[in-house]
């Protein structure tokens, strides 16, 4: 297979001459430059630099605030389970102390 390029191995690393970035139907708008210019090339590719290096940046803070929103949650539900367990422990020790009054007050 011959090709005159590819992403590895373009055909030129001139960036005025390279074929500018087109926009598909199935992304959303401004995610490439609408508009190509030779003279704006550089710029063109270095804000697509740019914006694939804050991607990771992007998914690490979603990773983040998810893994955030997850500890929170397990957080919750452990000081759910122990105000349960207190709240069993002080129903027992009421109810013994209704016992021991009761014995009390029978003598």
């Amino acid at each position: 297979m011959s090709a005159l390029g590819t992403i590895d191995r373009p055909l030129t690393h001139d960036p005025q001459k390279q074929a500018p970035m087109t926009s598909s139907t199935s992304e959303p708008a401004g995610s490439a430059t609408p508009v190509f210019s030779p003279a704006a090339a550089p710029t063109a590719r270095q804000n697509r630099t740019r914006e694939m290096q804050l991607i990771p940046e992007a998914l690490a803070r979603a990773h983040m605030n998810e893994r955030r929103r997850e500890v929170d949650a397990e957080r919750q539900a452990l000081r759910l389970v122990a105000a349960r367990r207190m709240q069993r422990r002080a129903e027992r020790v009421s109810l013994r102390a209704r016992r021991a009054l009761a014995m009390a007050v029978m003598h």
